[in-house]
């Protein structure tokens, strides 16, 4: 499946999560992902973001589509990764 994953936490669990979701996607800007994966692989980033996360106080969103090809992507100004220039 494909996801766009993006998260807001306190400043000092910023880290951690950029570490997590960068195991599982793509990093496309401040605390966006995309990418990929499998739905077992997506419960284990949502374990881990559990772990992480203040469930007071931070958030997650996960948007999941069963292929990419049914997003339009539309991007306006700087493109912080382009996953173009890794191939």
């Amino acid at each position: 499946m494909y996801v766009i994953a993006m998260y807001d936490v306190g400043e000092k669990r910023v880290g951690k999560m950029l570490k997590l979701f960068r195991r599982y996607l793509n990093w496309i800007q401040n605390s966006v992902f995309e990418g990929e994966i499998t739905e077992v692989k997506l419960k284990e980033l949502e374990i881990g973001a559990r772990s992480i996360m203040d469930l007071e106080t931070d958030s997650l969103i996960l948007f999941c589509s069963r292929q990419e090809k049914w997003l339009e992507k539309q991007i306006v100004g700087k493109e912080r990764s382009s996953l173009d220039q890794i191939l």
